[in-house]
């Protein structure tokens, strides 16, 4: 495969509801992007019942293969950036201990082995938080192991830790910037 001229936004679905609407509003929002979705972000969007509405170049990858062959494209250059957004606890935790065994997973653990930018929006970032349900607003209390692995998240290389949908904004605000500078 050949190199691509214009790399492309990779973003990946979990199944948490933490600010899913509004994630989807952010991919609906980015030019050229693709969408990692997981077996259980499929059942949060019905969930939710929300439509995919995303831009027109958009492609969806579907955790649908035991290799996840899709992640072979970031050994092409044709991200450069990956946005894991919402993540869940049990995504975090996987991507921490280095178990890449989802197609999410798979990407972020491919993103680092190519140096490419990743965007994590952890779910699980306050002894305390509200979310919202299918049925409205609920309180939520991670686990200590929850926050543990958070924090641990921050530490790798080329990954940027967000933990509100305003950081997570500007965190794509800022990398748009940059990569137009």
């Amino acid at each position: 495969m050949a190199k691509v001229n214009a790399p492309r936004w990779g973003w990946a679905l979990t199944g948490s509801g933490h600010f899913f609407k509004e994630c989807l509003r952010m991919i609906a929002g980015l030019d050229e992007v693709d969408l990692f979705v997981s077996r259980a972000a499929s059942e949060v969007v019905r969930m939710y019942r929300q439509e995919l509405k995303l831009p027109k170049a958009a492609r969806v990858f579907r955790d649908t293969t035991a290799s996840a062959a899709p992640v072979g494209l970031f050994y092409y250059g044709v991200y450069h950036t990956l946005v894991l957004a919402p993540a869940t606890s049990n995504t975090v935790a996987k991507c921490v201990f280095g178990i890449s065994d989802t197609l999410v997973t798979n990407v972020f653990a491919q993103a680092g082995k190519c140096r490419v930018p990743a965007i994590v929006f952890a779910c699980d970032t306050a002894p305390e938080l509200e979310t919202e349900a299918p049925k409205g607003m609920v309180k939520v209390y991670p686990r200590d192991i929850d926050l543990q692995n958070t924090e641990r998240l921050k530490s790798f290389a080329d990954t940027q830790v967000v933990e509100s949908l305003e950081q997570l904004e500007a965190a794509v605000a800022r990398r748009k910037h940059d990569l137009h500078a």
